[in-house]
């Protein structure tokens, strides 16, 4: 049974540092298909990781081999056999993505324009 910490070790090592480097490579190559592959797997990690934060809360006590079932979903994605990272991109992601893509345009846009005057506010207080 993999702990919480042993779990998290592998995951940083191979969802993220091992990735880190292989798109450093892709991109001072040039390669552009290695390039949207690790593209890919970066957007889907991201939603992985913005998932993990309340599945470990919620589900890691009470789900059973739960941290084994996290380190073997981070192989799925990374292994070029299996291609999970691009599976889950083309078939959910970019889907959702292109459905929603004005509409999260226009939040970033109202955040973005919130927080400037969020911090000129703060900023002409002294704060």
């Amino acid at each position: 049974m993999i702990t919480a910490i042993i779990s998290r070790l592998v995951i940083l090592l191979l969802g993220t540092l091992y990735p880190a480097y292989a798109s450093y490579k892709a991109v001072r190559t040039k390669n552009v298909k290695e390039y949207v592959k690790w593209m890919m797997y970066w957007i889907v990690f991201a939603l992985f990781t913005c998932a993990e934060t309340f599945t470990d809360v919620f589900l890691s006590f009470w789900f059973p081999f739960y941290y084994e079932i996290k380190v073997v979903l981070v192989v799925w994605l990374l292994s070029p056999a299996t291609k999970g990272s691009s599976i889950l991109y083309r078939n959910f992601v970019h889907p959702a993505l292109i459905k929603r893509e004005q509409e999260i345009d226009e939040y970033i846009s109202k955040a973005k324009e919130q927080g400037y005057h969020t911090m000129l506010h703060l900023g002409s207080k002294g704060v």
